[in-house]
């Protein structure tokens, strides 16, 4: 990208839109550098309005589902948090950082695995101070059976015997057939209505850039917990009603930017 391009892309600080801005010149760099797939930007712009209706802050709804997928990663044997081009373009330091605190590996997983985008993600999340990934040698992958999406193609050491595996961002597909091998998903999507949030054991309806640092921060909390007391923090959430609650929150919006709206037009 040449100084000129660079200069474009600057955002003032004062901008409303400041940090929305930002989030999407990684995505389109992202893609530039193979990182991210077209397809993600589509992905990302669908995600940008969903945001914008919830406010872009992390609500007390997301808050109570990121506590009990904490919990759940605490609790897991073998967890493994995926990877996608979208996430290692945004928050390639989260990742990391949430990886070590739960320990919890990262495994690379695409559903348009182009030529080199392995390797090159691989590259940054290394980088960023990741070691041990996982998904990176294709000669030793297995499939997820009753799926037939790239998505199916995992490490032997990681998704395939994971107890518990948080997706970022819409994955449907894989995470039903997840969930037919009796694991446990915990999603990130702020999409309240995808197959991914609706098939998920937790849905965290928030920004991925947003919840990751939120992750990290109630791990310090709650480790200091006993197993009994992260068990009975998943035992009080109940996905279907998060799912609700962040659907009535949506329609409150509305109704509210409704009533803003017709008071500006003055009808």
């Amino acid at each position: 990208m040449n100084s000129n391009e660079n200069q474009d892309h600057k955002v003032p600080k004062d901008h409303p839109r400041y940090q929305s801005l930002n989030y999407r010149r990684k995505i389109i760099e992202g893609m530039r550098n193979l990182i991210t797939a077209e397809a993600g930007l589509i992905a990302h712009g669908r995600g940008e309005c969903f945001d914008y209706i919830l406010g872009e802050k992390t609500n007390s709804i997301a808050k109570k589902a990121i506590k009990a997928a904490v919990a759940l990663l605490l609790l897991a044997k073998k967890p493994v948090i995926s990877v996608n081009g979208n996430t290692a373009a945004l928050c390639p330091k989260y990742l990391i950082e949430l990886s070590n605190a739960v320990n919890a590996p990262l495994e690379i997983n695409l559903f348009y695995r182009k030529e080199g985008r392995i390797g090159i993600i691989k590259k940054v999340l290394e980088n960023a101070g990741a070691s041990n990934l996982l998904g990176i040698d294709e000669e030793k992958m297995v499939e997820i059976k009753d799926l037939s999406s790239n998505r199916r193609i995992v490490d032997p050491n990681g998704i395939y015997l994971a107890d518990v595996v948080l997706v970022p961002l819409e994955d449907g597909d894989r995470s039903e057939a997840l969930k037919k091998l009796n694991k446990q998903v915990i999603a990130v999507d702020l999409n309240p209505l995808s197959r991914t949030s609706l098939c998920a054991d937790i849905t965290i309806v928030d920004n991925i850039v947003r919840t990751l640092p939120e992750m990290i921060k109630i791990v310090g909390e709650l480790k200091k917990f006993s197993e009994n007391e992260l068990k009975k923090i998943i035992e009080n959430f109940d996905n279907k009603k998060n799912i609700q609650n962040t659907l009535d929150l949506i329609i409150n919006y509305i109704e509210k930017q409704k009533e803003d709206a017709f008071e500006i037009l003055g009808t």
